[in-house]
């Protein structure tokens, strides 16, 4: 196992130019995969991915903005029995829907208390690949996302964020973003925005 990644051995981890994001990869096997694999330390890995593979939210230069959809980030805590259980935390996730809830309502709480950002917590607590943009999915509209998420995020104002979400996927914390205008900051790839907004798993 790698002293310093918590990967097993052969295990490395490598950035899609196409979706701005990390991923694992064996060279020797050639296999590839968003999720760690089996036998990974998962406080090493989620250590070294907070200090290595966090990156700033992608700001927009206030352009890209379309009619009829709005921006936002979140926070997701799954469990055993997410449709997905497994995260870039962790290979496999055996808690409990309470478990989750204990857990989700504790960084609620935190992001209430004004003591952290629902983004700095993504960077490190969430199970979405989206915690290397600090939980950011783009803008997205109607349709885009799973109905709960959907419903809650446009309820929202911007700059407020919601309280807990249920979907399939699991646990939600979601904050609804401003555009910021920019002028040194280009609009991301439609590429990145297509992959970021239905990846809630």
């Amino acid at each position: 196992m790698s002293s310093e990644t918590g990967l097993p051995v052969g295990w490395e981890i490598r950035h899609s130019q196409s979706k701005g994001l990390p991923y694992y990869f064996h060279p020797q096997t050639k296999e590839s995969r968003w999720e760690p694999p089996s036998g990974t330390d998962s406080e090493k890995l989620k250590l070294y991915m907070g200090m290595h593979h966090s990156t700033q939210a992608i700001r927009p230069d206030g352009n890209g903005q379309q009619e009829g959809k709005i921006r936002a980030a979140h926070l997701l805590v799954k469990h055993r029995d997410s449709r997905r259980p497994s995260s870039w935390r962790e290979a496999q996730i055996t808690r409990s829907k309470e478990e989750a809830m204990s857990i989700i309502r504790g960084h609620e709480s935190r992001i209430r208390s004004g003591a952290t950002s629902l983004g700095d917590l993504a960077t490190s607590e969430s199970d979405c690949s989206s915690a290397r943009k600090k939980g950011d999915l783009g803008f997205f509209g109607r349709g885009d996302m799973q109905k709960e998420f959907e419903d809650a995020s446009f309820a929202l104002k911007p700059g407020e964020v919601s309280h807990v979400v249920e979907t399939a996927s699991g646990l939600h914390l979601i904050e609804r973003l401003v555009a910021v205008r920019h002028q040194c900051v280009a609009r991301p790839h439609a590429a990145l925005l297509h992959s970021s907004t239905r990846n809630l798993n």
